[in-house]
């Protein structure tokens, strides 16, 4: 007996080897980078516009690149706001809507670098998409409080605040629960203080998001914002079939049977709770989406007087598009992404461009988090599947389609690679233009597609995308995009200019299989008088 069970045990070792090995400890990608390393001179990176509603808590942290320490300036701040000079966070409340234009200033040791910022305080908040880290992707349902900590101090050590990573958001798994002040969900065991995590977040220029969903239980199996019970009592609480964590044993009960409309909303218990805390970000998950609920909880959150963006999950449809737009922030346009090139291929190619006509400044169509780095869904992670040219793509039409840009990964575990591809400067310049245009695709077929931007300044981005195997010449003429006279070109990834045009040549360049050239023109669309005739050959 004893040997049958030791050789059972060898069997059952070796066959577990080969899994094992298909799983590197390291990816060295570091032949891949394209970003140059930041300067050491100051360098003000991300957004140029922020907005908040009057009276709400305004809270900016200036991302900054360059030796420290540096020291900050503001100029034309609106009352009731200040700067803390040596940080560069900027705190306060405004009371008077309207638009007011400020000069970021950046000083260190080596030099100084000036920045045009404009604060919006109207009935409009995200502005531009949300940028920052959500733990599903990684951690799942093991997400916890020492977890998400790594993550933020990753954010702040590993410099990618400077660039305008600010969201710190808490997927699914961390609530307990109803209880407190407000009989509002309360954290599980795996969160010791809500209110002290978002003190750390608020005090290093970082943001709070939090996960809910309007059903008896959310898709992990934990307790939702509605219930059959007035006084928030869940029955499968009740009758003792949730783990330690309060997460439904799915062993006893299917989750799915959990996925439907309690009778009571507590969705004004939460929100009050969830301020109290100093939550700045909802995502709130549920398909289909409905617009009874969706107000149910855009209500409660308005109510709280805090600026919490709202962020709807998942799988919307087009019919929703004028509800969605009316009441939140962002919104998924489509299933959950993994780390594999179909995923990205259909979420991205053939999920986003019917979602156009809904984007502007603070509202987000959302093609879901990034599946760079170290991914997993819990409790362990592996290195992405997606290539280093598989990546690009990804970043780069996330980027195109101002995509909201949250990180999956394990961000205690970011390699130098994988920095490199979330710390361009210019490549999130182009998620982040005040314009709020969603890139479109301006030829393609199923071999490849070029989308094109126009930009603020006049400029135009440019991403050109090879769907096959092989690498594909592409090109195009700048008059065919609109842009007229000279053109400098200039590589995103690279942040260098490569070539100058004339409207009518044509430009072209080999992009690898999966892969992807971002491009900038400029001056773009000029203001000149033209003289004679334009002949577009």
């Amino acid at each position: 007996m004893k040997r049958t069970l030791i050789s059972a045990l060898l069997l059952i070792s070796a066959a577990a080897m080969p899994a094992l090995a298909q799983e590197p400890e390291t990816v060295d990608n570091s032949a891949y980078i394209l970003t140059p390393k930041a300067p050491d001179t100051p360098r003000i990176n991300g957004a140029k516009v922020y907005g908040v509603r009057p009276g709400a808590d305004f809270l900016y942290r200036i991302p900054a690149t360059g030796v420290r320490p540096m020291s900050f300036a503001a100029k034309g701040l609106p009352k009731g706001l200040k700067l803390d000079a040596s940080t560069g966070i900027i705190t306060g409340k405004v009371k008077k809507a309207g638009t007011y234009k400020v000069t970021l200033t950046a000083t260190n040791a080596l030099g100084s670098t000036e920045r045009e910022f404009t604060v919006k305080v109207g009935d409009r908040i995200a502005l531009t998409p949300p940028m920052g880290w959500n733990s599903w992707n990684c951690w799942g349902n093991s997400v916890s409080q020492e977890k998400v900590m790594i993550s933020a101090r990753a954010m702040l050590e590993k410099g990618l605040a400077d660039y305008g990573w600010s969201y710190i958001n808490i997927d699914d798994g961390w609530q307990g629960l109803r209880g407190g002040k407000y009989n509002a969900i309360q954290p599980n065991s795996k969160f010791a203080d809500m209110k002290e995590l978002a003190d750390f977040l608020h005090s290093n220029g970082l943001k709070l998001g939090i996960y809910s969903g309007p059903w008896v239980a959310t898709y992990a199996a934990h307790i939702g914002t509605s219930c059959d019970s007035p006084d928030g009592k869940y029955k499968m609480v009740e009758d003792g079939i949730v783990d330690e964590f309060f997460k439904l044993d799915r062993s006893k009960m299917k989750r799915d049977s959990l996925w439907f409309f309690g009778e009571y909303s507590f969705a004004r218990q939460d929100a009050r709770q969830w301020a109290d805390w100093g939550v700045d970000y909802l995502k709130y998950d549920w398909n289909p989406t409905d617009p009874w609920w969706l107000r149910d909880m855009r209500d409660a959150l308005l109510a709280t007087g805090r600026d919490i963006v709202y962020s709807i999950s998942n799988s919307s449809k087009l019919a929703m598009g004028p509800a969605l737009g009316k009441n939140a922030e962002c919104w998924r346009t489509t299933g959950d992404i993994r780390d594999n090139w179909d995923s990205i291929y259909k979420i991205g190619f053939e999920g986003q461009d019917k979602w156009a006509g809904f984007k502007c400044p603070g509202n987000w169509p959302d093609a879901d988090m990034l599946v760079v780095g170290k991914v997993g869904w819990g409790p362990k992670t592996h290195w992405t599947k997606l290539t280093a040219d598989e990546q690009y793509t990804h970043i780069t039409l996330w980027s195109i389609l101002a995509s909201p840009l949250l990180i999956g990964c394990d961000m205690g575990e970011l390699d130098d690679f994988t920095l490199s591809l979330l710390c361009n400067s210019e490549v999130i310049d182009v998620n982040q233009d005040a314009l709020g245009i969603q890139g479109a695709r301006q030829e393609g077929d199923d071999k490849h597609a070029i989308y094109v931007k126009p930009l603020e300044d006049g400029s135009m981005a440019v991403a050109m995308f090879n769907f096959t195997g092989e690498p594909l010449k592409m090109g195009f003429q700048p008059v065919k995009l609109g842009l007229i006279g000279e053109q400098t070109v200039r590589d995103l990834w690279r942040q260098e200019d490569i070539a100058k045009v004339r409207q009518t040549d044509r430009w072209e360049s080999e992009v690898a299989p999966h892969g992807t050239v971002f491009l900038k023109f400029y001056p773009g669309c000029q203001n000149v008088k033209l003289k004679g005739f334009c002949r577009n050959k």
